[in-house]
């Protein structure tokens, strides 16, 4: 049985970051607007976590930015690595210009609760919690709403636009029959946390030796623990058992031995992620619009993943706010969008996919990988420096929101559970 349909303007098909974003900005120019977030609240271990120097900047043209700084965060100006014992700088931030001249390293649950209390102050915000998306309304070729469940209904919602935010897994790729690149991935991770303990190394970083690679990132009072796998090998990893996993983690961060690594006595406390890099060639559809990493799965090299939804987001807010404030989205105007956004998308995969043949497949499969001499030179000089900086702080092609004002107002709060 489906209950009666409900009707909105824009529909926004997941609470992510593109999701969310998308919603606040069209939301403050007063478009009524509904998002639809299949979970109970925000809070899920192991997102990306990274606000880089473009989003920052976005919250500060909002002007909630002083609120962001409240939320307790790490900040990171330099990105290290250690090759096979040489230490590597492999980006300044301080080399940007502007005011936010490094990275925040924040529960990304954190952000997505700001977002939403932002949003929460216009009354044209509609948030519905536990509400899973399992299908396109459609009539004829356009898409004219989704069907989605909620607390056992199934329920429809009709709306002028509708927008998939639902992320790599994304239900509606499937459902509009998307037809997905993909570009493939060399490796899996495993993400775990680790207590921190006084003595450890101040700083976010890499480490990199034959066969294994390690990120580790400060989160204060714990490190959070990316490690690379081959494609596919977790059940290999878990054959071998914690023992050898634990010795291992503790060869590549030798100030792991003290017993820390105890806690970590079961697999169910390792996380893993299902690395992708893929894009659908084609993002928009009569009444749909794809976005974010259901437009373009990023892998999670340079954490850049969050701030490029974001970016897609601010550009998809800016260049159909007026046609749906008159009520005449037309295809081509979804397209421009893609237009827009298709090059950032696509100039930083080309990156990360030789990342991911170069150095990574290459350290996965056993090989000994060294910089060239010549490399931390190269990366010191000022015009270098300042180039590497720009594309992992900023990125291609950055996106800006500078409207009017707008009047705040309450707005109740999201359908409970």
């Amino acid at each position: 049985m489906i209950d009666e349909a409900r009707t909105t303007t824009c529909c926004v098909v997941g609470g992510g970051p593109a999701g969310m974003m998308l919603a606040l900005l069209l939301a403050r120019a007063g478009v009524d607007v509904t998002v639809l977030e299949k979970h109970a609240d925000f809070l899920r271990d192991f997102r990306g976590d990274t606000i880089h120097p473009s989003t920052l900047e976005l919250v500060d043209e909002l002007g909630f930015f002083d609120e962001l700084e409240r939320i307790p965060h790490q900040v990171v100006r330099r990105l290290h690595a250690d090759v096979n014992g040489a230490r590597l700088t492999v980006a300044d931030l301080s080399a940007l210009r502007g005011r936010h001249r490094y990275i925040h390293m924040m529960p990304q649950w954190d952000f997505l609760e700001l977002l939403a209390a932002k949003a929460r102050e216009c009354p044209s915000f509609h948030l519905e919690t536990c509400a899973e998306v399992v299908d396109l309304w459609m009539e004829g070729t356009r898409t004219v709403g989704v069907v989605y469940r909620q607390g056992g209904v199934t329920k429809r919602l009709r709306a002028d636009v509708t927008f998939a935010c639902d992320g790599r897994g994304s239900t509606l790729r499937d459902r509009v029959g998307a037809r997905v690149v993909d570009l493939g991935a060399p490796m899996d991770v495993l993400w775990f946390r680790v207590p921190r303990r006084e003595g450890d190394p101040d700083e976010t970083y890499g480490v990199v030796r034959p066969g294994r690679m390690l990120v580790l990132i400060d989160r204060a009072t714990y490190w959070q623990v990316g490690c690379l796998i081959p494609k596919g090998e977790r059940r290999r990893v878990e054959e071998r058992g914690l023992d050898a996993f634990r010795a291992s983690l503790v060869e590549m961060a030798p100030f792991f031995r003290d017993g820390r690594l105890d806690a970590l006595d079961d697999w169910a406390r390792v996380s893993g992620l299902r690395v992708q890099v893929n894009h659908l060639r084609r993002w928009f559809y009569p009444g749909l619009l794809f976005l974010g990493d259901a437009a373009h799965a990023m892998s999670p090299i340079g954490g850049v993943g969050v701030n490029l939804a974001v970016q897609d987001a601010v550009a998809a807010a800016r260049l159909l706010v007026e046609p749906i404030r008159q009520r005449r989205v037309r295809t081509v105007d979804l397209a421009r969008v893609q237009a827009r956004r298709w090059y950032p998308a696509a100039a930083t995969q080309l990156a990360q996919t030789l990342v991911q043949r170069r150095v990574i497949r290459r350290v996965l499969e056993g090989r000994v990988v060294r910089p060239p001499v010549w490399l931390p030179r190269v990366l010191a000089l000022r015009p270098v420096r300042a180039l590497v900086a720009r594309a992992i702080g900023s990125g291609v092609r950055p996106e800006h929101w500078r409207p009017p004002p707008t009047p705040a107002h309450p707005a109740p709060p999201p359908t409970a559970c």
